[in-house]
C-alpha cells in the first residue's frame, strides 16, 4: 500500500506493527485466543475503575432521599455492580474465570452527576480490570434503568442522561 499524506509514516505503521505483535489473544495466524495463564505464578491482585452518569439535579435529589418509585436506586445498582463482577468471564469472551476475593463499590452524588468506583480484589493468575469495569459500567446502567422513567423527557428521550468517562484508576500486583 502507498504511503499518502493522510496515512502514517513508515516509523508510525512500525510502531503499529510491533504493537499488533504483541497480542495476546491472537494466534501467529491472527486466530482469536484465550490466552494461557497456566504457567503464572499466583499473585494477589486489585483494580479500581471509575465512571460516571449524568442526571437531572431533581433526580440526583429523588435518589439522595429514596424517592424513586422503582426502589433503592443505589442499593440495586450496588448489588449490579457485583453480580457483573462475578460474571465478567461470561460476557467477555476471553476473559478468565477468577476467583473473585473481594469488591468495593463507592458512589459519589454530585450536582447533575453520579460517579460509581469499583474495587476489585484476586488472588490468581490474571488481573482484574476487566471485572472492575464490568462493575462500573453495569451499576451505571442500573440506576440508568431504576430512573428512566423521571429521565424521560415529552418525547420520550434522555437529552440530560448520559454515562460517560468510565476507566481504569489503578491495577496493582503483588507477588504472593
Amino acid at each position: 500500500m502507498s504511503e499518502t499524506p493522510d496515512e502514517p509514516s513508515n516509523a508510525a505503521g512500525s510502531s503499529e506493527a510491533a504493537a499488533a505483535d504483541e497480542l495476546t489473544h491472537t494466534t501467529d495466524d491472527g486466530d482469536v485466543q484465550m490466552v494461557d495463564v497456566g504457567d503464572k505464578p499466583d499473585s494477589e491482585r486489585r483494580a479500581v475503575a471509575v465512571g460516571e452518569i449524568h442526571l437531572q439535579p431533581s433526580t440526583i435529589e429523588a435518589i439522595r432521599e429514596d424517592q424513586v418509585g422503582k426502589g433503592d436506586v443505589l442499593a440495586t445498582a450496588r448489588i449490579g455492580a457485583i453480580q457483573a463482577v462475578k460474571h465478567t468471564w461470561e460476557t467477555i469472551p476471553m476473559c478468565h474465570q477468577i476467583p473473585i476475593t473481594n469488591v468495593d463499590t463507592d458512589f459519589s452524588l454530585a450536582e447533575g452527576r453520579i460517579e460509581l468506583e469499583v474495587g476489585v480484589e484476586t488472588t490468581g493468575k490474571t488481573g482484574c480490570e476487566m471485572e472492575a469495569l464490568e462493575g462500573v459500567t453495569t451499576g451505571l446502567n442500573v440506576v440508568w434503568d431504576m430512573v428512566k422513567a423521571v429521565e424521560k423527557d415529552d418525547d420520550g428521550q434522555y437529552p440530560s442522561t448520559g454515562i460517560e468517562n468510565v476507566r481504569v484508576l489503578a491495577k496493582e500486583k503483588e507477588r504472593t
